[in-house]
């Protein structure tokens, strides 16, 4: 069996899953970033990329690294890791972190935006959606990500600790994933959003609160949830191209 037969049965194309998204306008539609709206993790990828630049010490990085090895050995939960993943930054300036992640962003994340999720949030802005972003990732990489979908930064959901006097702290102020997701989109008062579109398992809480749920680019977990909720997911073509391979 190939990858693309293994997808799952109820699958929009392309012109289906704008038209669905769009027909009717939403009022308010909630999206998750990594992996939704461009791919691979980007929490990730900005851990390992401030390692290798050098932006934490030696300490801090064999610390976070032996972490982060626990985390997928199942020894670290989801929300443990990804508030160590911001808390790890403590001491530097919050100016500097927003630009390593400008840098960061446009070198490895930018290129991997999925074209159709950037047109489909121009049109939603354009017919007058509400639109917000959760995400888990860290807010210096997630709102320099959203920049380029024109969604405004106080509509940002994202793992976010405090500053005081511009530098970081390791206070943490959220968290969002799995049911985190939904209980702060609720404690927003977006209680029944009308479309939320996300890719894996700690998106489900979020997808369960929508009118319509879209699953994008959905993790094996995700499409399982999706077949039982009866969801139709959406692959963009870059991930299609790719496992075609």
């Amino acid at each position: 069996m190939t990858l693309i037969q293994a997808m799952p049965d109820i699958r929009y194309t392309h012109e289906e899953f704008r038209r669905a998204a769009l027909e009717p306008t939403p009022r308010i539609a909630v999206f998750d970033c990594d992996g939704t709206l461009w791919s691979g993790d980007a929490g990730v990828g900005f851990m390992n990329w401030s390692i290798e630049a050098g932006l934490l010490s030696r300490d801090a990085s064999d610390w976070l690294d032996d972490r982060y090895r626990l985390y997928r050995q199942g020894k670290v939960s989801e929300v443990d890791i990804c508030g160590e993943m911001v808390q790890v930054y403590a001491g530097l300036r919050d100016e500097e972190l927003h630009r390593a992640a400008a840098r960061y962003f446009a070198a490895h994340v930018e290129p991997q935006i999925f074209p159709e999720l950037q047109q489909l949030i121009a049109d939603l802005r354009e017919a007058g959606t509400e639109i917000w972003a959760v995400s888990s990732t860290n807010s210096w990489v997630i709102e320099e990500g959203v920049r380029r979908f024109g969604i405004p930064l106080d509509r940002v959901v994202a793992a976010r600790v405090t500053t005081k006097d511009g530098v970081i702290t390791s206070d943490l102020v959220a968290v969002p994933t799995d049911e985190a997701k939904a209980t702060a989109l609720q404690s927003l008062g977006i209680s029944r959003p009308d479309a939320v579109f996300g890719n894996s398992i700690h998106d489900a809480a979020m997808l369960d609160l929508a009118v319509h749920a879209f699953p994008v680019n959905p993790t094996p977990d995700l499409a399982e949830r999706s077949a039982q909720r009866g969801w139709a997911v959406f692959y963009p073509e870059a991930v299609l191209a790719e496992r075609r391979k």
